[in-house]
């Protein structure tokens, strides 16, 4: 079962969230691998499923977005969290962003995001905002990504997403393998691995996964040779 986290994994980061790149090979490639799996794979990202959607047209992939506050499920049911009361957690970030040049606030489903990658300087000024505004609503909790700051609704990670995958089928009885690059990323690699699948963190950095991969080229380089595999596999398997 291959669950895979999309920015920093299968697309290079970009200086802002629209601005990425999808390499021309990779919806096919996914495709190929899906159907090669059996429909086990499903992608894991802090993005909008409707985002990935949209990048990945038309393929529809079983999916986890915003962190796991939405999930389809392989029978293309959505399943998401009510969307919570931002109340002035949203206009924090606002006003925020419009004093300091090169913040981008993303509003999701059931998250607000603070982008600072074009204003790496303002980290701080950004956690100590967030903070602030959820001071008083514990209903939400903070993640720390890559130049983004999130305030998310609590027990939202992307762990226990691909532990809900597991409890289905087909993703149920097969071993789990997780690819993720970010701090976001650390719930699922603790969950595959304790269910004696495979962690794979792309990049630098420390991490609970046993094993690495160097950028989001190499995930591609490494999920053809997954696919070469279970072709060769599914063949051999035709001729005995």
């Amino acid at each position: 079962a291959l669950f895979l986290d999309f920015d920093g994994t299968l697309v290079a980061l970009a200086q802002t969230p629209g601005a990425i790149a999808i390499p021309p090979m990779l919806i096919a490639l996914l495709t190929d691998l899906h159907a090669l799996l059996g429909g086990a794979l499903a992608l894991v990202s802090g993005r909008q499923i409707a985002v990935l959607d949209h990048f990945l047209s038309p393929l529809l992939l079983p999916s986890a977005g915003e962190h796991g506050a939405q999930r389809r499920n392989a029978n293309g049911r959505m399943l998401e969290q009510t969307r919570p009361d931002f109340g002035s957690l949203e206009d924090a970030c606002n006003r925020l962003a419009g004093d300091h040049h090169g913040l981008l606030v993303e509003r999701k489903h059931a998250a607000v995001a603070l982008h600072y990658r074009l204003a790496p300087g303002l980290k701080a000024l950004c956690h100590e905002t967030l903070s602030r505004a959820i001071k008083d609503r514990p209903q939400f909790a903070l993640i720390q990504g890559k130049f983004v700051v999130e305030a998310v609704p609590v027990g939202v990670k992307k762990g226990n997403a691909i532990a809900a995958f597991l409890a289905e089928p087909p993703f149920a009885g097969r071993a789990p393998v997780f690819v993720g690059d970010d701090n976001t990323d650390e719930s699922g690699f603790s969950i595959v691995q304790s269910r004696g699948g495979i962690g794979i963190k792309v990049g630098a950095g420390p991490s609970l996964a046993q094993h690495r991969l160097a950028c989001a080229g190499a995930v591609c380089e490494w999920l053809m040779a997954v696919r070469d595999h279970l072709v060769h596999t599914a063949r051999e398997k035709r001729q005995q």
